[in-house]
């Protein structure tokens, strides 16, 4: 007499069992590595558009900052803390933007004229 075990590996469920899981795992390893990217970018355009005004306010960076923890929840591998360090660098108001722009050569990491997707939703320049 067959044992409902047998029964079940006689139909081929536990291979079934096996793909379901392994194609799980890869489609939530796709989606987890299409998310960081997708906050990598958020972070670089954020960046990019706040060094080109010269400052960002405490919601800004606060909203960037977010960003930031999530993606490198998500397995950062420390490719973006530098690029975070100088965000945070950025004066917190318009005027001492002024003070920290005159201290500052022309910025090496935007060059002027550099295309950019604007933090706010528009594409800048």
């Amino acid at each position: 007499m067959m044992s409902v075990w047998d029964i079940v590996k006689a139909a081929g469920i536990p291979a079934l069992l096996v793909t379901v899981i392994v194609s799980t795992f890869v489609q939530i390893r796709s989606v987890k590595r299409g998310v960081q990217a997708l906050l990598r970018d958020r972070l670089i355009q954020g960046y990019k558009f706040f060094r080109q005004q010269g400052w960002a306010d405490e919601d800004d960076r606060m909203n960037l900052e977010n960003v930031y923890v999530q993606y490198h929840n998500l397995g950062a591998n420390g490719v973006m803390d530098d690029l975070r360090n100088k965000f945070l660098a950025l004066p917190a108001d318009p005027q001492r933007a002024a003070q920290h722009n005159q201290a500052q050569a022309t910025p090496s990491d935007v060059a002027p004229g550099t295309n950019f997707i604007d933090y706010r939703g528009g594409i800048g320049r």
